[in-house]
């Protein structure tokens, strides 16, 4: 009797897995959705496990799958996801549906890793409205303009000592340098610190947010774990952001604030407009928590650390290996240089329309985020498919992605995608960033709150670093380019690697916005000296 209970029990745990790895494999085929067929447990993201493929490759995949089709069915793992090509019907959710789709998909328990769970990424309903709320005035116009003179230091020193390292330092990887300039853009326009990371290159700023942003191999594979088996990775306490690094950031921004409000300190950043949130609330009677606060800082930093320095490393690439476009982009910083006497202002930057060309460009070929994602809070119903077909509903809490790289590659809407030609948008620069099918920072509500400071970061280095050197193509530099397999990130295969040469035709005018780390703001570089932000 016990050997049947055995064998009940062994074809019962059998047949329960079956259910589990099969049970939505036909999910589109009972509905009648065109759709890839998915591998088992993995679904179609099967070929980014085994480091077949590239998250681009498999969105522009999927989005050829079907192409008179305006969606087609996905499988993200177990998930079954909408994928949405057809602009108008994107714009249609993202904008005028807004109040059906206004959430991403939420994958980090907020008591269990408060740090990602809390920020305005993963808040849902009124709390995202709330927060985004009153996030909004740290990136007006006003602000940025504020922002851009401590950014302008930054860039300015930044590149001066790169133009003047010896010549057997000047093969770079450019990720790690970049992201080093970002690193202290946002130490400094976020919460007030002063750091210069090619100098002090073991700071905590910088080592502990490469540690934070980093989604490489186990990483990925954690990422991934907790976005699909949330159930199992509470119980045995797996965390997107470490511990280490969630006490560092809180310990910086409780510094930061303790050093303002002691010393009556006011600067125009993240950290500011959190303490006036929160004094308001208190005013009437409500609670905005230290680490509310935190998660809004974190990630204001963990957007702009690592994706602007991807965005920056793709776009100096394409600089360096179409010489043609490089001596074209010089000629009009020179401009520039000779129009502000080598002090370029918020707006001169703003009204370079070549290196802004250059730029919307490169985040066209290759944008950071290779899809976007909204969540059905309600059943929705989608029109037809493919003429003849029935109109689709959407159940509630069904997921919806937009394929970012597969619009910006296909050659209906950009000619010859595959190649890195600024002129498009020389010509239609207003058109295409209107048109629906360019949307490197997302679109509707849920567009990204940094999109202009984080312009406004790429156009300032870029500046200062063509001002001042040649980009070379070496032996490592990668033409054409291989994106990398080994992560969920859209980065390089084996780096972003190029070689500075220092112009020999600098124009005399640039020594006027040449800059040390020590012309920075007194009230800056003075807020945090109890070694938890840098070491000194």
């Amino acid at each position: 009797m016990e050997a049947w209970a055995m064998i009940l029990a062994f074809v019962a745990v059998l047949l329960s897995i079956y259910y589990y790895v099969f049970k939505d494999l036909s999910y589109f085929k009972k509905i009648g959705l065109p759709y890839l067929e998915p591998w088992p447990l993995l679904g179609n993201m099967g070929s980014a496990f085994i480091r077949k493929k590239t998250m681009a490759d498999i969105v522009l995949d999927v989005y050829n799958h079907q192409p008179n089709a305006k969606y087609v069915g996905f499988f993200d793992l177990g998930n079954p996801v909408i994928i949405i090509r057809d602009p108008e019907l994107i714009k249609t959710i993202a904008v005028k549906s807004f109040d059906n789709f206004p959430d991403h998909r939420s994958f980090v328990d907020e008591v269990q890793d408060p740090l990602f769970g809390k920020n305005l990424f993963s808040l849902r309903g009124n709390r995202w409205k709330e927060t985004r709320t009153m996030l909004t005035p740290a990136f007006t116009l006003s602000k940025l303009k504020g922002m851009f003179k401590l950014m302008n230091e930054c860039g300015a020193d930044f590149t001066e000592f790169l133009s003047k390292m010896p010549e057997d330092k000047k093969t770079i990887e450019m990720k790690d340098v970049f992201t080093r300039y970002t690193n202290d853009v946002i130490a400094t326009c976020a919460f007030g610190i002063t750091i210069n990371s090619m100098r002090d290159r073991d700071n905590n700023f910088y080592v502990l947010g490469r540690k934070a942003t980093n989604f490489d191999g186990i990483a990925s594979l954690k990422f991934f774990l907790i976005r699909s088996f949330p159930l199992f990775t509470n119980l045995f306490n797996i965390k997107l952001i470490p511990e280490q690094i969630a006490d560092f950031f809180k310990n910086v921004v409780s510094d930061v604030i303790k050093t303002r409000e002691e010393n009556n300190i006011v600067r125009a950043d993240v950290i500011q407009l959190m303490m006036e949130a929160r004094k308001k609330r208190a005013e009437m009677g409500q609670e905005l928590s230290m680490m509310d606060i935190v998660a809004q800082a974190f990630i204001f930093f963990f957007g702009g650390f690592d994706s602007v320095s991807t965005a920056m490393c793709f776009t100096c690439h394409e600089i360096g290996v179409n010489p043609d476009i490089q001596k074209r982009l010089q000629k009009e910083i020179d401009e520039v240089i000779e129009k502000t006497n080598g002090n370029p202002t918020y707006e001169s930057l703003n009204n370079m329309q070549y290196l802004d060309a250059v730029i919307n460009e490169s985040l066209r070929r290759y944008p950071i985020v290779v899809f976007l994602d909204r969540m059905s809070i309600d059943s929705y119903e989608l029109p037809p498919t493919l003429p003849g077909s029935k109109p689709y509903t959407l159940k509630k809490n069904t997921n919806v992605w937009f394929p970012v790289y597969g619009l910006h590659h296909d050659p209906k809407y950009f000619e010859d995608p595959f190649t890195f030609n600024p002129e498009r948008f020389m010509e239609n620069g207003k058109e295409i960033i209107n048109s629906g099918v360019y949307l490197p920072f997302g679109l509707g509500p849920r567009m990204c709150i940094g999109n202009r400071f984080a312009l406004m970061e790429m156009k300032v280095l870029i500046f200062h670093l063509l001002a001042r050197c040649n980009l070379k193509p070496c032996s490592k530099t990668l033409n054409p380019m291989r994106l990398s397999k080994k992560g969920i990130s859209m980065t390089a295969e084996n780096g972003f690697w190029m070689t500075l040469e220092e112009r020999n035709n600098i124009h005399p005018a640039l020594n006027n916005c040449q800059n040390s780390s020590n012309t920075v703001d007194n009230k800056s570089s003075n807020e945090i000296s109890n070694g938890h932000a840098v070491k000194a």
